[in-house]
């Protein structure tokens, strides 16, 4: 048995092709463009080329593209005063700051400045509490994009025993809500649960999210299940040279994709949808501040 591979690299680009008709519907129907601030402080070069790809892909679509880049030593204060400019900007309609950030930047604080209508990450307590409680909220963009490449190859998850491997509340906690909210049975576990393996047998949709390469073996996997890696890994790749290096999920593909009916593969499977969902995520807060109907199809 060989799965299907989940083609998250070809949905993201539907995806983002969908939301650009939306935003030329916003263009010619209402006048609105919408507005996407990216802030990067500091000099990581991963975070840098990240930045970099939001940036194109937002113009792309034929929203404005607001990039902000700061000193590494730029203070919290600082950030926080550009923030509240952006905050009340409104030509800003998703405000996004790159992480990780300096040392000297408690990230807590400033995420939670970010007004909630405009946090198109989805990180704010106020969106996650939404969220939880199963009301209108912005979804991260990273559990949002693999809800949608579920629902894509499955259809109706209703019923389905579902396994988050991961607890974060960037992936794993929101992950598990959204799971709920399409009536599966879920169960959330983590790298120190007791018996991990037999707890990843039982799922019929399984979700990889616990950071660690290939943690995930084959024979841990349900034979037909869907499998999800949301995992992205730097790992040392000597047959490609000194200091070389590939990526790897969390799941250990080449077993794994023996024994699952689907999976994701890495790179090009969840990583794609996540720049996709932050574009379709800021579609969607400026349909709900100018009080539009919101689009269908970008998942919000």
């Amino acid at each position: 048995m060989s799965a299907v591979l989940i083609d998250g690299k070809a949905f993201a680009e539907r995806l983002r092709a969908r939301t650009a008709e939306h935003v030329a519907g916003l263009k010619s129907l209402h006048g609105i463009t919408p507005g996407l601030a990216v802030v990067l402080v500091g000099e990581d070069p991963a975070s840098a080329v990240y930045v970099r790809s939001k940036a194109k892909q937002t113009v792309e679509v034929g929203m404005n593209s607001f990039e902000h880049r700061l000193d590494a030593a730029t203070s919290e204060a600082d950030l926080l005063t550009l923030i509240h400019g952006l905050n009340n900007d409104p030509a800003v309609n998703g405000i996004l700051v790159q992480l990780p950030l300096p040392e000297q930047i408690d990230s807590d604080r400033v995420l939670m400045a970010i007004a909630p209508e405009k946090d198109v990450d989805g990180f704010h307590v106020i969106n996650a509490g939404l969220l939880a409680t199963g009301q209108k909220s912005m979804v991260p963009c990273t559990p949002l994009g693999s809800l949608m490449l579920l629902k894509d190859a499955l259809g109706d998850l209703t019923g389905l025993n579902a396994v988050v491997v991961g607890r974060s509340n960037i992936v794993g906690k929101p992950m598990a809500q959204l799971l709920l909210r399409e009536s599966c049975t879920v169960t959330v576990a983590h790298s120190r649960s007791r018996n991990l393996p037999g707890i990843c047998r039982g799922a019929d949709i399984l979700v990889a999210a616990v950071g660690r390469p290939e943690m995930v073996k084959g024979d841990w996997i349900k034979p037909g299940a869907t499998v999800i890696d949301v995992g992205i890994n730097r790992v040392p790749a000597p047959d490609k040279g000194e200091g070389k290096h590939r990526l790897v999920g969390d799941v250990e593909f080449a077993s794994a994709s023996q024994v699952a009916g689907a999976i994701t593969p890495v790179p090009g499977g969840v990583g794609p949808m996540t720049i996709a969902c932050l574009l379709a995520n800021t579609v969607t807060a400026t349909c709900r501040v100018n009080r539009l109907p919101e689009p269908d199809g970008l998942g919000s």
